[in-house]
This record gives C-alpha cells, sequence and structure tokens, in this order.
C-alpha cells in the first residue's frame, strides 16, 4: 500500500483569508486564498491540484492499459478542466473534462477509445471522484 502525503494551513477568514499547501516530498505547493478558488484569479487552488492529479493518474493508467493490450503508445497528452459550480449550502466540483490524444502505433481510433473509456472508469484518481463529479472525456489518436 502506497500512502501519498500532503498538507494546507488556513489563515484568516473566508474572504479575506489565505493559505498554503504542499506535498511532503516537497515536489510541489503553493499559495491560494478565495480569489484564485472562485474568482478566476491568477494562482492555483485546490481543483487545479484535482485536475493535474486526474490527468496524471489516467494518462498512466490508459498507457497501462495499451501496453497490456499489446499496443504500447508512444505519447499520451491529457489535459483536464475542473469545473467549480455554486451549490446550495456552498460550492462544489461539478464536472472534469478530460481531453486526450495518444500517439499509438497500430490502434485505430475504435480500440484507443475503447481503452481510454476504461481508463477513465478505472483509474484511482477516476474511481475516488466517480459517485460525486461527471468525468467527461474527449479522446483522440494523433
Amino acid at each position: 500500500m502506497t500512502i501519498s502525503n500532503a498538507e494546507a494551513v488556513w489563515e484568516g477568514g473566508l474572504k479575506q483569508g489565505n493559505g498554503r499547501f504542499k506535498a511532503a516530498s516537497g515536489a510541489f505547493g503553493g499559495a491560494y486564498t478565495f480569489s484564485t478558488r472562485f474568482e478566476s484569479a491568477e494562482g492555483t487552488n485546490p481543483e487545479e491540484l484535482i485536475a493535474a492529479a486526474l490527468s496524471a493518474c489516467f494518462s498512466m493508467a490508459l498507457a497501462g492499459a495499451l501496453e497490456a493490450a499489446g499496443t504500447p503508445p508512444t505519447r499520451i497528452a491529457t489535459q483536464a478542466a475542473c469545473t467549480v459550480e455554486k451549490a446550495s449550502g456552498g460550492f462544489r466540483i461539478a464536472k472534469i473534462r478530460l481531453v486526450t490524444r495518444g500517439a499509438v502505433p497500430g490502434v485505430d481510433q475504435a480500440a484507443f477509445r475503447q481503452a481510454a473509456e476504461g481508463a477513465k472508469q478505472g483509474c484511482p484518481v477516476s474511481r475516488a471522484l466517480h459517485d460525486d463529479v461527471a468525468i467527461e472525456l474527449d479522446a483522440q489518436l494523433e
């Protein structure tokens, strides 16, 4: 079992406060505020981290599935757009749109799409989000 760790500190009230997060590995970290999270101000936010986690996890899962099928990819590139909406009682992640492009010798579009759907359903980050977040997928060969 692998355990990954991160931490965050928030100081002050919701709209005027500010926070910092960091990965235990030291590989990433940053500052965030209400404005960077909900008002499109420049800077990072937790949803950007979720988008990064999903795009990375999905790309690895898709590469693994294609390799297991005997057609390893040359390249998988995935973008994730995480949408936050105001909901009753606060905000929620409403959907994440994945756009993935793959260079996979010997695979047609239908097989690539099928492998991508399997990766969307099976990668650990997708599975963690599955019950509450709609994950849309656009998968195309390059």
